[in-house]
């Protein structure tokens, strides 16, 4: 990550651990990594439109918390790209590690009785959350952090491989279109993290429109939010699929995958 030899803006000094590869106030005196931020649009009108989807067609309360969750994390993303303040910084990260929480759940849960709770998973979640929380507070250091996050993705990653192999086998496109996305929006984030001098340097020969294009950072918002939006929505066709529901995929505009779930169950 670059360090902050930037412009001065509205925010004034940036006092968050992470400072990444935009230039700060180049576009806007209020904004300190403009495309960082808006880019988080992806994040936050998609899955609040899939919660209100999903609470129409009367599936169960986590999945509507999954969407909000993933919106959440995309407003604390865009507060913390928007200011560099390091209470932003937490509004970000921890929302990370809450809702992926929440994806988990519904992930090693989808093949109980409909409305089952299940409190032992709930508390080890929890119990994980609190504990990330409290070390991450006291140990200000960001690969602490990505390291927790890597963790709770790999569970995603290995339980959907595991269904879409094993159990529904059809629903194998949607796993793998989601999971590929997301890595390469991690792919992404990497190559902005270590080549960040070299893509500054190449901004200041490229045309503004075309510079535009090296936000990497801002990539990974677009791609890692597509990615987790998929995810949501395998989650909830093999939850769907369990019960006996009949979940089906619409677009919205033609272009943005919704699921929409008939309340009348097959036999």
């Amino acid at each position: 990550m670059a360090p902050s030899l930037d412009r001065q803006g509205y925010w004034g000094r940036p006092t968050s651990t992470l400072d990444w590869c935009e230039e700060n106030y180049v576009v806007s005196f209020y904004i300190a990594e403009f495309w960082n931020t808006v880019s988080n649009l992806i994040m936050i009108l998609p899955p609040i439109c899939g919660a209100i989807l999903t609470f129409r067609d009367g599936l169960e309360f986590r999945y509507v918390c999954s969407f909000l969750g993933l919106a959440a994390v995309g407003v604390g993303s865009w507060c913390f790209h928007m200011t560099l303040l390091y209470e932003m910084q937490l509004l970000d990260e921890l929302p990370m590690i809450y809702s992926t929480c929440v994806f988990v759940y519904c992930l090693y849960e989808c093949f109980k009785q409909e409305n089952n709770i299940s409190f032992i998973p709930i508390a080890l979640l929890l119990i994980f959350s609190v504990s990330v929380t409290v070390v991450y507070l006291q140990w200000k250091e960001p690969v602490f952090h990505q390291v927790m996050y890597g963790a709770l993705v790999a569970c995603l990653v290995m339980r959907s491989i595991f269904i879409v192999t094993w159990v529904y086998p059809w629903l194998r496109p949607l796993c793998y279109t989601s999971l590929v996305v997301f890595l390469f929006g991690f792919l992404l984030w990497n190559i902005d993290n270590i080549f960040c001098d070299t893509i500054r340097a190449s901004r200041q020969t490229l045309p503004p429109g075309v510079g535009v294009v090296t936000q990497f950072h801002a990539w990974w918002h677009i791609f890692t939010g597509l990615g987790s939006y998929l995810h949501i929505l395998l989650s909830l066709q093999i939850r769907a699929t369990y019960l006996k529901y009949r979940p089906k995929v619409k677009f919205l505009c033609g272009v943005w995958p919704t699921l929409h779930i008939d309340p009348q169950k097959t036999s």
